[in-house]
């Protein structure tokens, strides 16, 4: 039996595509406005380019890490760095917007527009990885039932060979005259453990062929 290949359909392509065609366009418009308003605010132009890739760059990295590591103890910290990349830029565009904005324009207008390319950044890039993601299958999965019996048989025989070496330890133990629960308090196991060792067998009773013939 084998599982399905790598789905990229042309309707796969096509989203993934538009996605990173819609990512870059946001991340472009946000780093413009970025680096503007760290020019205006003192950085040097020569360096002012730097400031958008920190802010707008840290949303991205974290959008990826957030996916790849989720349902994992970490997942908090790359969603920690991704709210709080989001909210400076988101921020930083609108603040940028008034400062800027034309005189006839409305300030609220002027921010609410710079907001929306950090927020679109945001949600094609997480867009782009779960797609990505979605798409990747295991090639085939016919011999993976066996595989599984084997690591099971493998991780099983270790554990085997430990209860093997306790029940002897416990033997010669008794043999040296300690009680059940002392035997367990050294081995570290239940003192019900050491009795079920100790225990012999039931044997059945054999049925002669005289007991047979008198009971029919």
């Amino acid at each position: 039996m084998s599982a399905r290949r790598p789905a990229w359909g042309w309707a796969v392509v096509t989203a993934a595509t538009g996605t990173v065609m819609i990512g870059l366009g946001a991340f472009w418009l946000s780093f413009m406005a970025l680096a503007d308003l760290a020019a205006r605010s003192g950085i040097v132009p020569e360096q002012a380019w730097i400031w958008p890739l920190l802010v707008d760059g840290l949303i991205v990295v974290s959008t990826i890490a957030v996916v790849a590591l989720d349902g994992r103890p970490g997942a908090w910290y790359p969603w920690a760095l991704l709210i709080c990349g989001a909210l400076v830029s988101v921020a930083a565009n609108s603040l940028h917007a008034i400062v800027a904005a034309d005189a006839s324009v409305p300030g609220l207008l002027a921010a609410t527009v710079a907001a929306v390319p950090p927020l679109v950044l945001l949600a094609s890039t997480h867009l782009t990885v779960v797609l990505t993601r979605s798409t990747t299958r295991p090639l085939s999965t016919a011999h993976a039932p066996q595989e599984a019996a084997v690591e099971t048989e493998t991780e099983s025989e270790p554990e085997l060979e430990a209860v093997a070496g306790r029940r002897e330890r416990a033997a010669r133990l008794r043999e040296a005259g300690w009680s059940n629960k002392a035997i367990a308090d050294e081995l570290q196991v239940h003192p019900s453990t050491v009795g079920r060792w100790f225990t012999p067998p039931l044997d059945e009773p054999e049925i002669t062929t005289r007991e047979m013939e008198t009971t029919s």
